[in-house]
């Protein structure tokens, strides 16, 4: 075989390289709200009254008989009603940030290439 002939090429495959980065995906705010509602409450309150019932005796008119009677009242005590607000804790909120690892599955086709030889016509083939 003379040097002429001779041809060289080089044989090549592709080969997948993997890299990660982070990327924000989402921005979140955080806060708290305040509601305000209006509410009403019915408190009984007690008192306590003196009582004067004035009443008419029978008198020589009989026009006086079919008058009601005087009544006079005078508060002596009563319940007065105070009211204080106070925060109660109703639970406890965690924020957090947690990182997780999943598995992420990637397929990809790959080429390479194979070196092929092809005789034709040829009457005697040997192979060292």
């Amino acid at each position: 075989m003379k040097d002429e002939c001779k041809a060289t090429f080089q044989i090549k495959k592709e080969e997948l390289d993997i890299a990660k980065e982070w990327m924000q995906t989402s921005e979140v705010n955080i806060c708290r709200q305040t509601i305000t509602e209006d509410r009403s409450f019915i408190v009984p309150v007690k008192r306590e009254e003196l009582v004067i019932t004035k009443k008419n005796l029978a008198s020589a008119t009989t026009e006086h008989d079919d008058m009601p009677p005087e009544i006079i009242r005078i508060i002596l005590n009563e319940e007065h009603v105070e009211f204080n607000k106070h925060t109660v804790k109703l639970e406890d909120v965690s924020i957090y940030k947690q990182q997780l690892q999943d598995i992420k599955h990637i397929e990809e086709i790959l080429k390479r290439e194979v070196p092929i030889v092809k005789i034709s016509n040829a009457l005697d083939y040997r192979h060292n």
